[in-house]
């Protein structure tokens, strides 16, 4: 337990000592958010905020895991995630320096940013499928069973990898919003994984690695909010986004748990099936119509709460609220 706790100070520490260097240096590159043109009006004023701040937290979290790992196992589970988010923040890294690079709000195209996605979450899927302790098996939550999907675990889980990613994407609209619901999501499966490795003897190793670094990425996370929360001194990017997002299912694969991702990661879902929607919707009408209508105001929901009148920071708390309730019930099937 001193090792996690340690693991979580020293993410603390680094991170705040990396934000006051990184975000001058992105300052003095110019490297700036375009807010978007269609976006809620009260953006406007966020326009040339450093962007690609998520190295700011991504850095000191794998330091931090690294340091402090069982290193008999460093090479099983955290390997894993380490390169499940350290591929997709790279993936997010390009992204932001062809936005920041040509001015535009718009980096890669949508195929352009797909395809590596769906390449790297190929080979993360093929690499859970033959490690014996991970298999083609999924934990169902509260009801202690495993569901062995065979072969069709590949593409699921290809599935789940891409949306996570891009759902944890669209949440990164509002400051401290993404970075805040993720340190409590990481929160919540550090204290699963310790709970497993308790009842797990044979592999206790690789869970212990998983809560390590969960909690690095909570600890990195907490401190990042310094420089995040309203009103924001940077904004992560999409290098911070889809590190979060590879992260946080990373650590779901590799302990079977990917079925639990709508509940404790529900803020990233709902940003998804909102988005899904408000397209859906407006092509469906569109080619009824031949006017296209829309659902919400603005998608993903948080910018349609923004719209109807209600404050940033209420919205990002409210956010906050309901996922540490669901992390809290979350957690019953697990903690005794």
């Amino acid at each position: 337990m001193q090792r996690l706790i340690w693991t979580i100070i020293a993410a603390f520490g680094m991170t705040i000592v990396f934000g006051p260097i990184v975000i001058p240096w992105l300052k003095k590159l110019k490297f700036g958010q375009t807010i978007y043109d269609l976006g809620p009006q009260t953006h406007k004023k966020k326009q040339g905020t450093p962007t690609m701040g998520g190295i700011i937290f991504a850095v000191p979290a794998l330091i931090a895991a690294i340091a402090f790992s069982y290193k008999d196992s460093c090479t099983g589970y955290l390997l894993m995630i380490v390169v499940s988010a350290l591929g997709f923040g790279l993936i997010g890294f390009v992204d932001d320096f062809i936005k920041v690079k040509m001015k535009r709000n718009l980096g890669l195209t949508p195929k352009q940013k797909l395809a590596p996605q769906i390449l790297l979450s190929i080979g993360l899927a093929l690499w859970a499928y033959f490690t014996p302790s991970i298999g083609s098996s999924l934990t169902v939550p509260f009801f202690n069973v495993e569901w062995n999907l065979g072969w069709v675990y590949i593409p699921v889980m290809v599935f789940v990898l891409v949306g996570t990613v891009n759902s944890a994407n669209l949440l990164d609209g509002l400051d401290g919003l993404l970075a805040g619901c993720s340190m409590i999501d990481f929160i919540a499966m550090m204290i699963i994984c310790i709970t497993m490795a308790a009842a797990n003897g044979a592999n206790s190793s690789n869970l212990l690695n998983t809560a390590i670094f969960s909690g690095a990425m909570s600890g990195a996370l907490m401190c990042f909010l310094r420089f995040n929360g309203y009103p924001a001194r940077t904004f992560m990017g999409d290098v911070g986004s889809f590190f979060i997002g590879g992260a946080l299912v990373g650590v779901a694969m590799v302990t079977r748990l990917s079925l639990l991702l709508p509940i404790i990661a529900i803020a990233m879902f709902v940003s998804s099936l909102s988005d899904i929607i408000q397209v859906g919707y407006f092509k469906y009408t569109k080619r009824k119509t031949g006017t296209g209508k829309r659902v919400f105001k603005m998608a993903p929901l948080h910018h349609h709460f923004e719209l109807s009148g209600i404050p940033e920071t209420r919205v990002v708390t409210v956010y906050y609220i309901v996922t540490a309730a669901l992390c809290l019930v979350s957690l019953l099937g697990f903690v005794a």
